[in-house]
This record gives C-alpha cells, sequence and structure tokens, in this order.
C-alpha cells in the first residue's frame, strides 16, 4: 500500500488546531471601541486591558496599521506623559487567562508544559522590554519573565518568546486569573533595576521589568501589537486563525454590548422589562446601560431614560431588569453592557 503524503501546510493549519490558547490574538473582536484617558481598563480590542499605578494615562483602540496576514492591531498610545517614576510606579498591558483554559500547561506537575509566545510589535519607543507570564496561584515563585528588543523604530516586527516554566505551580482548574500575560511598558526602580530572567519563575520583583524601558515618556509614544500566539512546547507554530464569529463568541464570555427590545410588565407603578446576555458569562456579570434606553407608552408617546438592575440566578447566567416610574408604559429598547472580565 502506497503512503499517502500530507503536505506540511495541511498540517500546520488544520490537523494541528486549538494550539492558540488565548482569544482575538488577530485583534479583530472591538466592541468597546476606542477609549482614552484610562489608567486601568479595558478597551480598543476585546480582553487587554492597561494596568498602570501612577505611571502615565493611555488609550486604548483597534488599528488597521497590520503587517501582513493580519487586518488590525491593537494601539496603545501615552496621552500623559511621566518621564520620571517613582520607585513603585508601573505600567503593564496584559491579557487574563482562565484557570479552566489553562489545565493543558500541566503546571505542578513533573510533566508542566513549556510556553512559547509569539507576536508582531510596532513602536517608535526602540530598546528592551519584558514580557511576563504572571502566575497567582504559584504563591512561591510567581513571575516568569523574559526581554525582548524592539530594534528599528516604526517597523513590525515579530517577536517569539519560549518560557521553561520551570518552578510552576499547578494553576486552579475554575474561572479565576490562571496566568496573566504582561506586556511591560515601564515601572519604577522595584521593577526595572534587576537582572535579566530565564524564563523560569521566581520570586525578585526587580526583575520582572528588568532594564525596560519607559514608555511612558512622551506623549508621542505609540505601541501596536497583533498576532498574538500563546501555545505550549518550545516552537512557535503559524498563527491559527479563527472565524470573527468564533472569537466574537468567545470574546461574549467575558464582555458582551447588544441591543434588546423587551415588553413591559407593569408592577406597582414601575414598569419593568428582562433581557437575557446571548453569552453565558465566565461570573455573574455586572450590567449597565449604554447610554438611554428608548421607551414607548400605550398612548402612542416615547422617551428616554431607565435604570438597569442585575437579577441573578445561577453563575454566568442573569436576566437584567430596566425599569421606569411609569404604568403606561409598555416596550423598551436599547443597548445593554454584560462585563465579567477577570
Amino acid at each position: 500500500m502506497a503512503n499517502t503524503k500530507i503536505p506540511p501546510e495541511l498540517v500546520n493549519k488544520e490537523i494541528f488546531n486549538n494550539r492558540r490558547l488565548n482569544i482575538n490574538g488577530g485583534m479583530d473582536v472591538a466592541q468597546r471601541g476606542t477609549l482614552t484617558g484610562l489608567t486601568s481598563a479595558y478597551g480598543g480590542p476585546d480582553r487587554y486591558k492597561i494596568s498602570t499605578s501612577s505611571l502615565g494615562f493611555y488609550s486604548l483602540a483597534q488599528s488597521n496599521d497590520s503587517p501582513d496576514g493580519f487586518a488590525n492591531s491593537l494601539l496603545l498610545s501615552c496621552t500623559t506623559a511621566d518621564a520620571s517614576p517613582s520607585a513603585s510606579d508601573y505600567a503593564v498591558l496584559y491579557y487574563a487567562f482562565e484557570g479552566y483554559d489553562l489545565q493543558t500547561l500541566k503546571f505542578g506537575t513533573s510533566d508542566a508544559e513549556q510556553v512559547t509566545v509569539s507576536f508582531y510589535v510596532k513602536t517608535n519607543k526602540t530598546g528592551t522590554y519584558n514580557l511576563e507570564l504572571y502566575a497567582p496561584d504559584n504563591t512561591s515563585n510567581p513571575s516568569a519573565n523574559k526581554q525582548y528588543t524592539v530594534s528599528s523604530a516604526n517597523t513590525w516586527e515579530k517577536k517569539t518568546i519560549t518560557f521553561p516554566c520551570g518552578n510552576s505551580a499547578a494553576i486552579a482548574d475554575d474561572n479565576t486569573g490562571g496566568i496573566y500575560l504582561q506586556f511591560w511598558l515601564g515601572g519604577g526602580s522595584t521593577f526595572t533595576s534587576g537582572s535579566a530572567s530565564d524564563g523560569n519563575f521566581h520570586s525578585t520583583t526587580a526583575n520582572r521589568a528588568a532594564g525596560n524601558v519607559n514608555f511612558a515618556d512622551s506623549t508621542s509614544n505609540t505601541f501596536r501589537i497583533t498576532g498574538v500566539q500563546v501555545e505550549t512546547g518550545d516552537v512557535a507554530t503559524p498563527f491559527e486563525y479563527r472565524s470573527y464569529g468564533e472569537e466574537l463568541t468567545l470574546c461574549q464570555r467575558y464582555y458582551e454590548k447588544f441591543y434588546y427590545g423587551a415588553s413591559a410588565v407593569n408592577i406597582a407603578a414601575h414598569a419593568y422589562g428582562n433581557w437575557n446576555p446571548i453569552q453565558p458569562k465566565r461570573a455573574q456579570p455586572s450590567m449597565s446601560l449604554s447610554g438611554n434606553m428608548t421607551y414607548y407608552l400605550s398612548n402612542g408617546g416615547n422617551g428616554t431614560g431607565g435604570t438597569a438592575q442585575t437579577t441573578s440566578h445561577r453563575e454566568g447566567s442573569c436576566a437584567v431588569r430596566t425599569y421606569l416610574l411609569n404604568a403606561t408604559l409598555v416596550y423598551f429598547e436599547g443597548d445593554m453592557i454584560a462585563e465579567a472580565e477577570i
């Protein structure tokens, strides 16, 4: 019997699927849109958050400036500079993984996997940066980080970083934060005064962002990333593409903005309407209105207003009650936000 040869491109793209552990690596889903004046907030492409302690203000946006093979990138811009950080200041851009999604790493066992992260980066601020895996369940050695260098200003560069992940600890098999993938943007001496790390987990705070540039030193600084892929092993395989629908559905586990309409029920001179999120959430979500809802009255009139209340039933599921003090209201419509980020 003749052997059948499988083309390498078929092996790369079709057989070994579900390699990419992270969601929205191509930065295609951006439900929140552009947000600015941020110190600790999500914005731009879903699942990425800026987190700082007194080191600048930032904007997050989706950009169509991207390398070949990608349509979008995350654009981080410094909007308020800080050229002289205090010792404990820091700024990181991070992606949070649920523990449920990381059991394939087998951390805390003799078979613990190495982790490889590949991504494209473009910034005017050249120099040394640090990429960190922060594992809160590893109370003794929570940080694994490695340096990478941006060599050419305003040029897309691909980076590949493998973490040996020695000294790993078991990651809880639950919906809490298992690992935080952190792109260090700058920090004070508490985080930057140490030595470059080898990618094994450690407890030396001064090594977490050793030698890192201070991205916050100018409002002219921009930082773009895309093609982010986190996978097991010591080899960076080709980026695993998913459809927009798949990425959107996965993102909606954590954040969902959706147009709704609901008939009103009148109780004790109040009008109520219920709405359910499309996707089950990671945990009981916080609910809010995006702007005002529009309501319609039995006499043909209409207006805007209302308040959102979450009615909890079970983890990750809820109904939202929107209400007004009006017994003649018959219908609501508007935009609702359900958020259950880590």
